[in-house]
């Protein structure tokens, strides 16, 4: 069983930034394609960036990419998404998500198999 606790959400001027955080317990990081998601109110659930099991690889969907950045600390066996310049439309609850079944590439939500609790991001404008 993997565990999954986000951390670092809050509210937020448009422009700035914030870093989110994913401790995770019951299997390390590295195992696992390891990403965030984001559900607006009234909207699906959405992909915004993930990590290959190597570390190697990095995907972000289009309207992040250039100011969100995800990483990962083995030693903390903690993901995180840095967050700039920080719009009001990226206004949302933010999941870590974890895949144990894929090394690399976008994960879909059908196919993660552990979820965080998640963490309120609101951007004021």
């Amino acid at each position: 069983q993997v565990q999954l606790v986000e951390s670092g959400g809050g509210l937020v001027q448009a422009g700035g930034s914030l870093r989110l955080s994913c401790a995770a317990s019951g299997r390390t990081v590295s195992t696992c394609l390891m990403a965030w998601f984001r559900q607006a109110p009234g909207k699906e659930r959405e992909f915004v960036a993930a990590m290959s099991r190597s570390g190697g690889s990095t995907y972000y969907t289009d309207s992040v990419k250039g100011r969100f950045t995800i990483s990962r600390d083995n030693a903390k066996n903690t993901v995180y998404l840095q967050m700039n310049s920080l719009k009001p439309e990226d206004t949302a609850v933010y999941y870590c998500a974890a895949d144990i079944h894929i090394r690399m590439g976008i994960p879909t939500t059908r196919g993660i198999d552990y979820w965080g609790q998640g963490t309120q991001v609101t951007v004021s404008s």
